[in-house]
């Protein structure tokens, strides 16, 4: 199945900054996150997002993990489909797939369902906001088993 339903439009702007890691199904590099955060940095010269991503490696005190990537806007109607290349000439999908109206949470998957980052402006979310999360997401047929918390302090 392709899961390639994307939010209608996302402002660049706004969407910009610093997105903690809450949930979701991660690739192998992300086993073990503590305090995930992703910086996402408009580079306005190559009209691109620049992409940060930092974590603990396995605990609160574990090695310090930074993972740089490139992103361009691949729907520049909706701003909310990218490539995003963690090494040249890799490129894979990037899916704004729900999106709080005051944008203080995000959802992003990929087409065929595999990964799922929930992120939010801030490191703490209550369960129900992610409970709420999961089940909008479940109602636009995006899987959501085998999620794993990030834990954050």
């Amino acid at each position: 199945m392709n899961y390639d339903k994307t939010v209608d439009y996302i402002d660049i702007k706004k969407f910009m900054g610093e997105w903690y890691v809450i949930a979701g199904r991660f690739t192998f590099l992300e086993k073990g996150a503590h305090n995930g955060l992703e910086v996402y940095t408009w580079n306005k010269e190559n009209k691109r997002i620049d992409i940060e991503f930092s974590f603990n490696k396995d605990s609160f005190d574990g090695e310090l993990k930074t993972i740089t990537q490139k992103g361009w806007i691949e729907n520049i109607k909706t701003n909310s489909h990218w490539k995003i290349s963690p090494l040249w000439p890799l490129k894979f999908d990037y899916l704004v797939i729900d999106l709080a109206k005051d944008y203080s949470w995000t959802a992003v998957g990929v087409p065929s369902g595999k990964y799922l980052w929930i992120m939010a402006r801030d490191k703490a979310m209550d369960k129900e906001t992610r409970e709420m999360i999961l089940k909008r997401l479940k109602a636009k047929a995006y899987p959501i088993n085998d999620i794993s918390i990030v834990p954050h302090k």
